[in-house]
């Protein structure tokens, strides 16, 4: 053990611990390192241990470790220092500030929640709301592009990992999702998911099948043939060519990768980027040629379902996990279900293309169009930025001067700026789910933003993808948040303590209960116009469906000249209960094309009712605007301010957690629709999955013909289902927001509080806090002044008889 250490232990009043560290050799370069377990086994009292974590959690930021001599009061002149290094001032000052007001406000609940006893209902209410102060927010940002459009390369510059994702070779390509997110612990590390031993083996099947079938027939543009080829390729080199499938199950081909056998994810940890690169390369690409230096080599990414990669210590994935996703899903069912999950959890979607033809860029447009209504409706995306990469890239730019290449860069970023957002105004199947304000264009070079040879960084835009990444990570709202209802709970604790209310309890009691009742009603009432709404254009969607659902059919099974290769994707279709995903080009979907009078006229009414952006609610916004009125009871009941301010924290909480609820199962609703159709054509779909040789065609376009006529109520039935969701989900919100009201309103005035522990001095630490958020400073010296009161309410925290 160093003099570090041991200055450190003495000055947190910890020198009784001393000889334990000098024991175990705990030293200035590995105290930083001690987990929670490490922690507990060197300080064995609660009460210790607990002051040591706090202290060293502040030792972590503080942005001087080796100046062992310092006094406490030496902290407060540190702040202005604070500002300095540049890697710290793009974290902002705020954020560091409020990282150690959140640290410490969650030690003064977790020391509460301790002292709550278990014997009475009051308390049993408390302990509760202070284990759902915690919350686990995450946005997903999708990232979709075809190959050789740079998102690997993108995703590296923005989050400043310049060799994590594999990229560069133009034969190669993303094969699998990979999710890219924030490690708390100090290493890089990549998670990897395998599909079943048993799906595999169905996979394994089918190529088999499809090989056979084409093996007398041209291959060339045979999508379906070329996946095959490449997956097994992939896996067993030359082998599979004279292989049964049973044959390639055998274990020997998975001795490199036994958690696949075992149903076990493989986790690899390095201590950089570039080495662990260099190892889950091979469960995320492929190879279309196999070039030098790939003779032989085994690339495991057709087993895989999924890759998460863990980076350490980096800001812009605090609360945000970057997902770079295939466009059209995946054959594989489990692959293809956690796609469409993923997707439709994305609150913001990038669309990744090469700036040269991107306002005509076919595929990226189809992977958005292919999308909308999954990431509209049918999902949780707010916004939709449209990345044009390689803005650098020019051409003769060898005999331009650097002044001029970077004139030539900035026009042709304006102009495509242009082309793009004219071409988005066109597409009126993703206008159905996004306004113009949530769709935004840049012009990006991840080249110059590293290198700064024409444009500099803020012309590259990457630093502005950075920025919203930091707004997404939204620190600030997870603190005040937490803040506010820690807040509530002590003073709801303390006003229970005081007893001054007794006598007015009844009184204040009828008019919470009063105003409940009333805005209910608000709330019922909107609801019921709602679901008159979806009845009326439903019952609309029926009748156009009857009347169409004919064509629309004809049009789908007769779209081939002749037949042609058409056979092969109907053949695909039945077999996949409806739905193709070709490697390339538009997903086709039957059962979408069935039921898409359904949606089409229920769609304006359901982005009306479930708006995704947060600045309007849903149901037209009557249940962010629910309230107690607990402002107007303020000064007629100011015995009762405690509780009161508590009540207004709850019904913060409440609407937040409805809200929150609402955009997860309004999903549900949503594609209850298509869900429906597909569930009743499947019995049609099996029956002309059966059919193989000559006339093969015919008898499966027959055969969906007659069970689509034979089922012609599927339109009313999809309407019902649509509906019965619809009114599950209102029925739970009104249950819920009387249920949570109701319980917080008694018991805050009608619960005996004798048995609480005293908190004035844990309310007075929070209130500091509370009021130092409410302040918001706007000035650099502000920050600075904001960031010396907190580090001073820290230290008093730290030396409190009252927490340890």
């Amino acid at each position: 053990m160093d003099d570090f250490v041991r200055t450190k232990l003495v000055e947190w009043g910890l020198s009784e611990w001393v000889e334990k560290f000098k024991d175990q050799e705990i030293d200035e370069e590995n105290i930083f390192e001690l987990d929670d377990r490490e922690i507990e086994n060197l300080i064995t009292k609660a009460g210790p241990r607990m002051r040591f974590k706090k202290n060293l959690k502040l030792l972590k930021v503080l942005p001087s470790t080796s100046d062992t001599g310092k006094r406490k009061s030496d902290l407060q002149s540190d702040a202005s220092r604070l500002q300095s290094p540049a890697k710290r001032q793009r974290l902002s000052m705020p954020g560091f500030a409020e990282s150690i007001i959140l640290s410490d406000v969650k030690s003064i609940m977790t020391f509460v929640h301790a002292r709550l006893n278990d014997q009475d209902k009051l308390s049993d209410f408390l302990k509760k709301k202070i284990s759902d102060l915690e919350t686990d927010k995450r946005e997903l940002v999708g990232v979709f592009g075809k190959t050789g459009a740079g998102k690997s390369s993108l995703i590296n510059a923005i989050i400043e990992e310049k060799n994590l994702l594999p990229s560069g070779s133009i034969n190669a390509c993303t094969s699998v999702m990979i999710k890219v997110e924030a490690n708390a612990h100090n290493k890089y590390e990549a998670e990897i998911e395998f599909i079943t031993k048993e799906e595999w083996k169905d996979d394994l099947w089918s190529f088999h099948q499809l090989l056979d079938n084409n093996e007398n027939q041209e291959k060339e543009g045979d999508d379906d043939y070329r996946d095959a080829v490449e997956k097994l390729s992939a896996l067993y080199g030359e082998e599979w060519k004279e292989k049964s499938s049973e044959n390639l199950m055998e274990n020997k081909y998975f001795k490199e990768i036994p958690e696949f056998l075992q149903s076990r994810r493989k986790i690899l940890r390095c201590e950089s980027a570039n080495e662990l690169s260099a190892q889950f390369v091979k469960y995320t690409r492929s190879e279309s040629k196999q070039g030098e230096g790939n003779e032989g080599k085994k690339w495991f990414w057709p087993l895989v379902k999924c890759v998460t990669v863990r980076v350490p210590n980096n800001p812009f994935l605090q609360h945000v996990t970057l997902v770079d996703l295939p466009g059209n899903g995946d054959c594989n069912k489990s692959r293809d279900q956690m796609w469409k999950g993923i997707v439709g959890e994305c609150s913001t979607v990038w669309i990744v293309t090469e700036i040269n033809r991107a306002a005509s860029e076919k595929e990226a447009w189809e992977i958005l169009e292919s999308v909308s209504s999954l990431i509209g409706n049918g999902g949780e995306c707010q916004q939709i930025h449209f990345i044009c990469t390689k803005s650098d890239l020019l051409d003769d730019s060898d005999d331009l001067s650097s002044a001029d290449v970077h004139d030539r860069i900035v026009k042709r970023n304006i102009h495509a700026k242009d082309g793009v957002r004219e071409a988005f105004n066109k597409r009126t199947k993703i206008k159905k789910h996004f306004t113009d304000d949530s769709f935004k264009v840049f012009t990006v070079s991840s080249k110059e933003f590293l290198k700064g040879k024409h444009l500099n960084p803020d012309e590259t835009e990457i630093p502005q993808l950075q920025g919203f990444l930091q707004d997404l990570n939204d620190c600030h709202s997870e603190t005040v948040n937490y803040v506010n209802g820690a807040h509530g709970i002590l003073s709801l604790i303390h006003g229970a303590n005081s007893g001054g209310v007794d006598d007015k309890k009844p009184e204040v009691c009828a008019e919470l209960e009063k105003n409940t009742n009333i805005q209910l009603r608000n709330v019922n009432k909107e609801m019921e116009d709602t679901y008159t709404a979806f009845e009326k254009y439903l019952d609309d969607g029926v009748e156009k469906s009857k009347g169409s659902y004919g064509e629309k059919l004809k049009n789908f099974l007769y779209r081939g000249k002749k037949g042609g290769a058409f056979h092969k994707v109907l053949k695909c279709v039945v077999k996949n209960g409806g739905v193709y995903k070709p490697k390339k080009g538009t997903l086709i979907n039957l059962n979408m094309k069935l039921a898409s009078c359904l949606i089409d006229s229920i769609d304006d009414e359901f982005r009306k009712t479930f708006p995704n952006d947060s600045e309007r609610g849903a149901f037209n916004g009557v249940i962010d605007t629910f309230s107690l009125n607990t402002d107007s009871l303020f000064e007629k009941y100011k015995n009762a301010e405690l509780q009161l301010r508590f009540l207004k924290t709850e019904e913060e909480k409440i609407k937040a957690k409805l809200n929150r609820m609402m955009r997860k199962q309004k999903k549900r609703v949503y594609s209850s629709l298509t869900e429906t159709i597909e569930d009743i054509m499947e019995e049609g779909y099996k029956k002309a999955a059966e059919f193989e040789g000559e006339g093969m065609l015919y008898c499966m376009r027959e055969t969906i013909k007659n069970h689509v006529h034979s089922k012609k109520d599927m339109f009313e039935q999809a309407k019902n289902t649509m509906l019965e969701k619809l009114h599950s989900l209102m029925v739970n919100i009104l249950e819920i927001l009387e249920k949570i009201m109701k319980e917080s309103i008694e018991s805050s005035f009608k619960t005996d509080g004798s048995l609480l522990p005293d908190v004035s001095t844990e309310l007075e630490m929070v209130k500091k806090y509370y009021d130092q958020l409410a302040a918001t400073p706007d000035d650099e010296t502000s920050l600075g002044k904001s960031l010396n009161v907190i580090i001073s309410i820290t230290l008093n925290v730290l030396n409190s008889n009252n927490c340890p």
